[in-house]
């Protein structure tokens, strides 16, 4: 999903540890994730693992990020990345403490994940937590009127594909979407070849996700939310430039401009996918994540 810049820190630390399935790379990948959210600000209070419906394999659950102060607080609704084969709300940690540090109630959500729960799954349950949380938000000190989803990568797509076609939907006044997969047709396998490796991680999660016939689905704007960019409200589209994502986000400026719905853009030279998540090594990460709340602030005012 990435043209690989030489100091990319994740595809160097793949490169090292190269998963031989996808199993193996969801526990690779979420070590290396959990490793980049220490140091978290402080907060409220977290409440973790609310599960809103349980299944055999893997729950729907919500970790609830709490401001400090009194409520009631402006909503955001986070669907974590990860191709939608790994991650989580712990992955995903940090960044969720920043959204409630700056005074916004964060619902980390951890919706199931594939192969073991395929397309639909993870965007019924990004349907199913957007109005799990309109129904219980206002009880953890939550204001439903200004409420925002975001989500990065995978979770961009889940985002983008939640806001255009749920019919909760239009309690969401803007989105963040933080270097999202909008166009499966443009997924080109060969981004995701693993340098010295015959691995290739995009076909891993595309193939996890839809399967190896992508030509079915690939069309289906609950997967390519691109199609169906008319249904979106305002939104904020992040992306470092080396991110073959970029070519999706400048698609969508497109199709958004042409529908006349108000967007701002927040694009980073020479940064990587995921860098977003890596404030120690990326200055750029805190900025991207300042402009966000300034959006947010803006946006749910």
């Amino acid at each position: 999903m990435t043209d690989t810049p030489p100091d990319d820190p994740l595809i160097a630390y793949l490169t090292e540890n190269p998963p031989a399935d996808v199993f193996e790379f969801r526990q690779i990948l979420d070590g290396f994730s959990l490793e980049t959210n220490t140091d978290l600000p402080e907060i409220g209070a977290s409440i973790d693992d609310v599960v809103i419906d349980a299944y055999e394999k893997q729950d729907l659950t919500v970790d609830i990020h709490q401001p400090r102060g009194e409520g009631p607080f402006p909503v955001l609704i986070y669907l974590h990345g990860g191709g939608w084969v790994l991650g989580s709300p712990k992955t995903h940690r940090r960044m969720g403490f920043r959204f409630a540090e700056a005074g916004f109630l964060v619902f980390n959500v951890h919706y199931r994940l594939a192969p073991e729960y395929p397309f639909p799954a993870a965007f019924d349950d990004s349907i199913r937590a957007l109005n799990w949380v309109i129904e219980n938000a206002p009880g953890y000190g939550g204001n439903i009127d200004r409420m925002a989803m975001g989500g990065d990568s995978a979770g961009g797509n889940l985002t983008a594909a939640v806001a255009a076609h749920a019919d909760a939907a239009s309690q969401l006044r803007s989105l963040l979407l933080i270097y999202p997969a909008l166009d499966f047709a443009n997924m080109d396998a060969a981004n995701g070849a693993l340098p010295g490796t015959d691995i290739n991680l995009t076909s891993m999660m595309v193939d996890s996700y839809i399967g190896h016939d992508q030509s079915v689905l690939e069309l289906d704007s609950r997967v390519s939310p691109i199609h169906a960019s008319e249904n979106l409200t305002e939104a904020l589209i992040t992306c470092g430039t080396t991110d073959g994502l970029i070519t999706d986000c400048r698609r969508l400026e497109e199709k958004l401009t042409a529908h006349g719905i108000p967007f701002e853009t927040d694009y980073y030279e020479g940064m990587p996918h995921g860098f977003c998540q890596m404030e120690e090594m990326f200055p750029q990460a805190r900025q991207s994540i300042e402009r966000m709340i300034t959006f947010l602030n803006r946006t749910l005012s």
